[in-house]
């Protein structure tokens, strides 16, 4: 089998000459992005907006250079991303959207329109079969993201606490699950509902198929029914409150593993074409509401056409760099009971491990770890 390519290039502009968005047009155009039909194609864009407080998301006017070219091949781009798991200010569609526009991602800015892919409350979502798949068989991916005929990632490849790093693979698989994708992921549990927080309104019980909740009229609080329930985390979509939760139970291999199978589901038997920059490497996910000092330097801008091979020549860009000093992973590295691991992103977060996803991923035919490296 031929080496899919992985093409690069670097950071550095002359004076005068081109900006890093021109820069990144033209990478998109050397990695052949031209290549796929995109005239009247709806074409989704997946990335993340940032939570509020974080500042190490990507810029928008590296959206706008993907959107641009897009538009000059005749295709109808929109951003998109899903809502998340947890509470904050991305947990529906409107907060979303609210949050997307503090961080400046507009359509002023960023020349399209912003879906929001799994819909107000998280629950319009669409069962997709993983083809291959060993813990999913349907993916439950945001129905605005499946209507797409093309799929286009652009993800900021950075560190994560859980997974080492967060790049296709997450841009992809978590970061188009719906809310009960997303739960899928993570947990193999049952949902629990904190009854301080609930509120009575049994929005819930409305999104139910399995007879999983019942509600105590006396009390005026739901309560999750063991016996029916099978954790599809439906009703967590449902909740304004941040009533309900589930717990991270599934080890972070398995959690790889999924995600790896998600991602499958949501490029399968379309094209797709993807794109990374290594820039503002921040120790932890853009989901947190804070950002830490970069763990590594600016290295550059990949894309390829195989979302495996672009996550491990990232990797491997990563792993060939040197530390910053008064980075987490620095300090780290200066304890006197340091464990050196070998790895940047394992030895700035020790509990974290993310040869699993790329393994997994390969199995299952979604692209090849080994890739032709070409500079632009």
């Amino acid at each position: 089998m031929e080496r899919p390519n992985v093409y690069f290039t670097d950071f550095h502009t002359e004076p005068f000459g081109d900006s890093l968005p021109a820069k990144l047009k033209k990478l998109l155009k050397k990695a052949g992005i031209e290549t796929i039909g995109m005239e009247k194609k709806f074409v989704a864009v997946k990335m993340h907006f940032g939570e509020l407080g974080n500042v190490s998301f990507l810029r928008p006017n590296y959206a706008r250079a993907v959107v641009d070219v897009v538009k000059e091949l005749g295709g109808l781009p929109y951003l998109t991303d899903c809502n998340t798991l947890y509470p904050g200010s991305r947990k529906n569609a409107l907060e979303h959207l609210y949050c997307a526009w503090e961080n400046g991602f507009t359509p002023l800015t960023v020349g399209c329109p912003i879906l929001i892919g799994d819909g107000l409350k998280g629950t319009d979502d669409v069962c997709v079969p993983v083809a291959g798949g060993e813990y999913i068989k349907e993916a439950k991916i945001g129905r605005a993201i499946m209507d797409a005929d093309i799929v286009i990632s652009l993800t900021h490849f950075k560190g994560h606490e859980m997974t080492g790093f967060g790049g296709t693979m997450k841009n992809l698989g978590m970061g188009c699950g719906s809310r009960a994708g997303k739960k899928e992921q993570h947990s193999n549990g049952k949902p629990r509902i904190n009854p301080d927080k609930c509120r009575g309104c049994r929005r819930c019980q409305k999104e139910c198929a399995n007879q999983g909740l019942d509600f105590d009229k006396e009390a005026r609080k739901m309560t999750v029914n063991e016996g029916n329930c099978v954790g599809c985390g439906r009703c967590l979509g449902a909740c304004s409150f941040d009533a309900i939760s589930f717990s991270n139970d599934a080890a972070v291999s398995e959690l790889n593993c999924r995600m790896a199978e998600y991602a499958k589901a949501v490029v399968d038997g379309r094209p797709n074409f993807h794109i990374s920059l290594i820039v503002d490497v921040s120790p932890n996910c853009d989901c947190h509401g804070e950002n830490d000092v970069p763990i590594l330097p600016n290295i550059g801008m990949m894309a390829s056409f195989d979302p495996v091979a672009l996550d491990q020549a990232c990797a491997d860009a990563c792993l060939a760099a040197s530390p910053l000093p008064g980075s987490q992973l620095a300090k780290n590295m200066a304890d006197p009971h340091f464990v050196d691991h070998h790895d940047h992103f394992v030895n700035s977060a020790p509990e974290s491990e993310w040869e699993s996803c790329l393994a997994h991923a390969e199995k299952i035919g979604l692209g090849s770890r080994k890739y032709n490296l070409i500079t632009v």
